[in-house]
């Protein structure tokens, strides 16, 4: 028993050594020129990141074994026009015809019926997360690759309308993140006093039944503010901010 003891201290240790090393790997933040460093991991798209690119490259640490891949992604800070994402239609159907003006000014004249998306355009996330290594035959088989690539990305033509569609998923992010510190017992009164520590704890068992009950979108993102105002949790903006620059290069 002791032996046990003593190999799965050790074969901690040893975990814990190995995942620090890649951690120090990309422990930086807005740093490196991303031409001279994607040029060591992909040349060929090296040679498109010039100045005028305005992109950055991200780097993260996962995979499904241990020890764990660095992967990177190329982010760009200029416009990118999607021109089927802003008018996503089926050009080759006759419905998709801009009506003429006897179909709209006659009403006997039936209009082209524009209400099914079959056959619409759907916009791609190609590019996912990317294995670092110098075996790039097999980087498009890795898991993590293959389903960040897949993935399908609802693109609204309206700009108002992505917004929106933003805030949301951002409100839901805030959401899950202050259920998960309360599952995990983070959620902690700022006051000593006992009274608003009851009151901080039954509002937030009050908001996670809430969750679980009814789902994200009955709870207000103000209501989930004031509650983290009044405990030690960690500010989820500042720490969004944070994690979006953290393994980040510079800008070209």
């Amino acid at each position: 028993d002791a032996a046990s003891v003593i190999q799965r201290a050790w074969r901690r240790h040893i975990d814990m050594q190995v995942f620090r090393y890649y951690r120090d790997l990309i422990n930086f933040r807005g740093h490196g020129d991303p031409a001279l460093m994607l040029k060591c991991i992909n040349p060929n798209e090296a040679k498109l990141l010039d100045s005028a690119a305005g992109v950055h490259i991200r780097f993260r640490l996962a995979g499904e074994k241990f020890p764990p891949n660095i992967y990177y992604k190329i982010f760009t800070h200029r416009p990118v026009v999607d021109l089927c994402a802003n008018s996503p239609k089926d050009y080759t159907k006759a419905n998709s015809k801009i009506p003429v003006g006897k179909q709209i000014h006659n009403k006997d004249l039936p209009l082209n019926d524009t209400s099914s998306k079959d056959g619409w355009y759907i916009r791609h996330e190609n590019n996912g997360w990317r294995l670092v290594s110098d075996r790039l035959i097999y980087s498009s088989m890795d898991p993590v690759t293959w389903e960040t690539s897949k993935k399908t990305v609802d693109f609204h033509h309206v700009k108002l309308k992505r917004q929106a569609d933003v805030d949301y998923k951002r409100r839901q992010r805030k959401v899950e993140w202050m259920k998960k510190m309360y599952k995990e017992g983070m959620l902690h009164a700022r006051e000593t006093d006992q009274d608003t520590s009851d009151l901080v704890d039954r509002a937030a068992k009050g908001l996670v039944s809430t969750v679980d009950a009814k789902g994200p979108d009955a709870v207000m993102e103000w209501e989930v503010d004031e509650l983290l105002q009044w405990t030690t949790a960690l500010n989820f903006d500042d720490y969004l901010e944070v994690w979006k620059e953290s393994a980040t290069s510079n800008t070209s």
